[in-house]
């Protein structure tokens, strides 16, 4: 049984407006509630579907095999060739010594300080597709991206060609070789995109190759844009850890292309 109070002093219409205002706001006191819950109940929703998410990237991170290569630049071409290449005056140094075989092919450009790239064939033939995506990726991950430039001079050389034996009277610094014989110039220019493989991994290399190799794939260009921002981008298009993103982009900044 309900208690209701009637003011006498007021009329039977008066008491109704009353009580008619008070059921107005005791409904939406409701109304709010249930809001409120519904708004909590979607929040707990999100909340558990980011934690499934952070679960299963840090269950694939687990099960991603690292493999020797991946401390240099890598990526695998659209034939499906594996190219490496030197981060570094010491990473270059110990790809081309310990690394570099018989019938591999070496990429180099004419500008100092730029990486040497490596063709491991494993006694295959490369096509002209493998040679031009290795020579854009020699060129994208050289100087020539942080100073701006669309291309620059790459050749390509057998690895007899390459020797730490400088000329009479030079020096070679560490990441250095000196190179004998002919040099084969092949066309380029600056093209990288970033993807992640099957197994988790992210690949950087030219889009003719990430592409093959990627279902979504996300292409960059010469920029300034924070890497951190650059990194959440392709994270949220194509997967992947933040700090493997990063680890993979082109030095000297960059920005995303739009397509």
């Amino acid at each position: 049984m309900v208690n209701i109070s009637i003011d006498l002093n007021k009329t039977v219409e008066q008491n109704a407006g009353i009580y008619y205002e008070k059921a107005k706001k005791s409904k939406k006191k409701t109304e709010g509630a249930r809001a409120a819950l519904e708004e909590s109940r979607r929040h707990l929703i999100m909340l558990e579907k980011q934690r499934e998410k952070e679960i299963k990237v840090e269950e694939t991170k687990k099960d991603i095999k690292r493999e020797w290569y991946e401390k240099f630049r890598w990526f695998f071409s659209s034939e499906n060739f594996l190219c490496i290449g030197g981060r570094d005056a010491t990473t270059n140094e110990i790809i081309i010594k310990k690394h570099t075989e018989k019938n591999d092919i070496v990429f180099h450009t004419d500008l100092a300080g730029s990486p040497f790239f490596i063709i491991k064939t494993e006694n295959k033939k490369p096509k002209e597709a493998t040679l031009r995506e290795v020579a854009d990726a020699t060129v994208s991950f050289s100087r020539v991206w942080k100073l701006g430039m669309q291309s620059s001079p790459v050749f390509w050389v057998t690895p007899d060609q390459v020797s730490k034996e400088p000329q009479s009277g030079e020096y070679l610094p560490k990441g250095a070789f000196m190179i004998y014989g002919k040099t084969n110039y092949i066309e380029n220019h600056i093209n990288c995109a970033i993807g992640m493989l099957e197994d988790g991994r992210m690949m950087a290399g030219p889009i003719e190759a990430v592409k093959v190799h990627c279902k979504k794939t996300v292409q960059l260009e010469q920029g300034r844009e924070r890497a951190s921002a650059i990194a959440k981008y392709i994270q949220k298009v194509v997967g992947g850890e933040i700090d493997e993103i990063i680890k993979v982009l082109p030095s000297g900044g960059c920005k995303i292309k739009k397509t």
